[in-house]
């Protein structure tokens, strides 16, 4: 099982703990939300969690807690702008469906 970062976003994700000034890095997850079913979580971690997994990406680590993980497996994270916006992207193979508005998605 695996997440990873794109470079783009190992980048990114990198300047944010380096502004923040501590952080061992970012917890990406998932929770009942929205009308498919599910949204992602991000937070930045300061104190990782005994049951994380962990992986890391051009020094940028990032901690995933077991019962995401296994909506998570073989996402890429990556980092994209659009215009005035820009943001994180997930790139999730197990994502069967997303609703209309991109805020959930369903496996």
């Amino acid at each position: 099982m695996a997440i990873s970062l794109t470079s783009e976003a190992a980048r990114h994700v990198g300047r944010q703990l380096a502004s923040r000034g501590k952080g061992e890095g970012i917890r990406i997850g998932v929770k009942t939300s929205g009308c498919s079913g599910l949204a992602y979580v991000l937070e930045f971690v300061d104190q990782p969690e005994p049951e994380d997994a962990t992986f890391e990406t051009d020094g940028v680590t990032v901690f995933v807690d077991p019962k995401s993980l296994v909506y998570l497996d073989g996402t890429v994270v990556d980092f994209a702008r659009e215009g005035l916006n820009e943001g994180l992207e997930f790139r999730n193979p197990n994502v069967a469906g997303e609703c209309g508005c991109g805020e959930s998605f369903t496996v």
